[in-house]
Parts: structure tokens; C-alpha cells; sequence
């Protein structure tokens, strides 16, 4: 297997783009990380993306994008994994530059969620949980957080009001990114007194529908310096399974499949938790920020809320989280969210976060999740030496 490393990033503003269509972003995004790493041509394009089909009537992806970008004639996919579509998506590109059957790929995540605002989208989002088990009954993903959060409360003892930190980490990370959503700081207060969407999760536990895009080009190490000083090496990709319906599962308090990808990915990398220097993780809900750092070896179980409360997770804290905004302020554009993380993580790497950046950053990981915990992919990343 080859080393390969990151030589281009690109992607759009997460908001509401009533006037880009799903092939504009995804080109806005495709062209900028293009741009960045100096090419003009690539073997291969893997498309992360969940609701095309069922929001934009538009399935066929790879080969859409491809032709719209003035790729047409090269290898495209999409890849579809649910909210992890994105991460999915970019480990076909890092397993086909690291296999040598491609030398240049670009991966991108993109969607196009507020075409509809209604019980279409309800439809397509629930389409990540067990239809004949979970769906039938009317379950959404919200009342699936709001069931694994009630009941994390009430195993730990914890209030919902110490989930307040993740939120509020996030939101003033957010104000000083420019791609954010929700560039506006919150207070405990507002977190304490936002309406309820599902009890006990309330507005400001929960990440808000976008449209968006995000990309990245990759090469084999070796080659990466004929693109860019620049260079982000993929020191591990993992990517693990769990059941899809949350009732299956032998603990719904634990997420094995961040356990599972993580622990494949510190042995990758050959290094532990406690090297890591800032985890952009799957904040959907406040409760999921809490199970992965747990999962995934920050924190003890039952745990996850007290670095939030200590003020470990902010940029100055022990394990800094979401550091750009995170789904929660940067906004939850399902299926090209792992690839925001990503995107984010290099500029973290190569220095470029602005008031955003961890300083001394040399090792970075994501986390993107599919479904309830049914799909969850880590990546790590390392700062090449200039």
C-alpha cells in the first residue's frame, strides 16, 4: 500500500443556497480544491451524497459531476452511506491512490437538503434507520437521540443542561468561520431556554439542515510536492459497522462502531488518544458529541459531559472538538459533512484555521457518523514536516 496525502482542499459556505443547484455546489467545491492542488485532470471523482434522489429527483451522481466539473470520461461513483456518505466516499479515494490503481482522485460530499423543508425530507433522513423496524413505527432521528439521550441522563445522573458546553463550543468556533452557518455566539441561558424538538433534546442540541459542498484531491506522498508545500498525510483510514436499529445493539449507550473504527485507526497510525490534538467530531446532537469522545478513548464512560463542563474540548482545552463549528454551527449538509470535517482538519494542519487555530497542531482526527451509530468512519491526519 502507498502513503498518500491531501494536496488540495475546496468547499462552499454551509447555508441555504436556494439559487446553486446540487451540481453547482458540488462543481464550486471540485473546482476550488482543483485549483488549490494545481491540476487540471484526475483518474478518479467518489461523490459522498445521501438525498439526491429523494430531494433533488437526482440519482447518477458520479457521472453528473464528473461531466459538469470537465472531467467526463474518468471513473465516478457515488457513495452512499448514509450521514457518512461523505467519509465513505473520500476511503474509496484513499484506497484507490493507496492501492496504485489511481495516482490523482478527487473525493467530494455534497447535498442539497432545503428544497424541501417538509415530510419529504423526514422520508429521505429516515431512510438511514431500520425501515422495517425503526421507520414503520414513526421513529425520526431526533426521537432516536432524544430516547439514547433520556437515557444517558438517567443511567449517569447527568443534567441536560451539561451538554450546554458542546453547543456553546461550538457556536463560538463557528463566529470566526466564514463557511459557518451560525456565526453567532450562545450563552448557557439561551442553550438552557430553547425550545424543545424532542424532550430532552432542544433546539440548541441539535445540528441544522444545509446545503453544501466540500472537496479534496489526493495523490500517492511521494508525488505530493510537485502539487504543494502544503501536503496532509492520511496516517489512518477506518471505517466499521454497527446494527442499524438502535434496539439491536447489545449497550445503546455505547457507539461500538467508533470504538471499532478508532481503535483500527490508532493502531494504523501507531499512536493512542492522547496524541491526538483536536477531533472534529459527528455532533449532530449534543449526546453524540458525548458518546464518541467515550467511544472513542477520551473519556471514561458516562464521562463525555464533564470535559465539556471542564472546558477541555474548546481550542485551548485537553481534546479541542469542533473546531470550526462543527455540524452544530457550521451546519449538517448530511452527505458532504465528512468531508467538511476533513476540509477542516487540513486547514488545522496546514495552519491555515485563523482565530480558529489549535496551535501546534500536528495530529488531527475525524469522525463521521451514519445512521444512529449504524456506520462510523475515522481518519487521522498528520502535518507533514515542511
Amino acid at each position: 500500500m502507498r502513503d498518500v496525502s491531501i494536496i488540495g482542499i475546496g468547499q462552499t459556505p454551509v447555508g441555504e443556497h436556494w439559487g446553486r443547484s446540487l451540481r453547482h455546489l458540488a462543481y464550486d467545491a471540485v473546482a476550488a480544491a482543483m485549483r488549490n492542488a494545481n491540476i487540471e485532470r484526475a483518474d478518479a471523482l467518489y461523490v459522498g451524497n445521501m438525498l439526491s434522489g429523494e430531494i433533488s429527483g437526482q440519482s447518477h451522481l458520479g457521472t453528473l459531476i464528473a461531466d459538469f466539473a470537465g472531467l467526463r470520461g474518468i471513473e465516478a461513483v457515488k457513495v452512499e452511506a448514509a450521514c457518512a456518505s461523505a467519509a465513505a466516499a473520500f476511503r474509496q479515494a484513499y484506497i484507490g491512490v493507496a492501492s496504485g490503481l489511481q495516482d490523482i482522485v478527487i473525493a467530494v460530499g455534497v447535498e442539497k437538503m432545503t428544497d424541501d423543508v417538509g415530510t419529504q425530507l423526514s422520508a429521505g433522513l429516515a431512510g438511514a434507520a431500520d425501515a422495517d423496524y425503526e421507520v414503520i413505527h414513526g421513529i425520526t432521528f431526533v426521537a432516536l437521540n432524544a430516547l439514547i439521550m433520556k437515557r444517558y441522563m438517567h443511567e449517569y445522573n447527568v443534567a441536560r443542561e451539561d451538554f450546554a458546553g458542546f453547543a456553546i463550543n461550538a457556536h463560538a468556533n463557528a463566529a470566526a468561520n466564514n463557511n459557518a452557518m451560525f456565526q453567532n455566539p450562545i450563552t448557557k441561558k439561551d442553550f438552557v431556554n430553547c425550545g424543545v424538538v424532542a424532550d430532552p433534546v432542544g433546539l440548541l442540541d441539535a445540528s441544522p439542515m444545509a446545503d453544501g459542498a466540500a472537496a479534496v484531491i489526493l495523490c500517492p506522498t511521494e508525488q505530493a510536492r510537485e502539487f504543494t508545500d502544503n501536503a496532509i498525510r492520511i496516517k489512518a483510514s477506518a471505517l466499521a459497522t454497527d446494527t442499524l436499529s438502535v434496539h439491536d445493539r447489545r449497550d445503546p449507550l455505547w457507539l461500538q462502531a467508533a470504538e471499532d473504527s478508532s481503535m483500527r485507526a490508532y493502531k494504523q497510525a501507531g499512536i493512542g488518544p492522547e496524541d491526538i490534538d483536536f477531533f472534529e467530531l459527528h455532533d449532530a446532537f449534543t449526546i453524540m458529541a458525548a458518546l464518541s469522545l467515550e467511544a472513542s478513548g477520551f473519556a471514561q464512560r458516562g464521562h463525555g459531559t464533564w470535559l465539556a463542563l471542564d472546558g477541555e474540548i474548546t481550542p485551548e482545552g485537553k481534546i479541542p472538538i469542533s473546531t470550526r463549528g462543527g455540524l452544530k454551527a457550521r451546519g449538517h449538509p448530511v452527505g458532504a459533512t465528512g468531508l467538511y470535517q476533513i476540509v477542516e482538519a487540513a486547514q488545522q494542519l496546514r495552519g491555515e484555521a485563523g482565530n480558529n487555530q489549535i496551535k501546534n497542531a500536528a495530529l488531527g482526527m475525524t469522525q463521521n457518523i451514519g445512521g444512529s451509530g449504524a456506520t462510523i468512519v475515522t481518519h487521522i491526519f498528520e502535518r507533514v514536516n515542511q
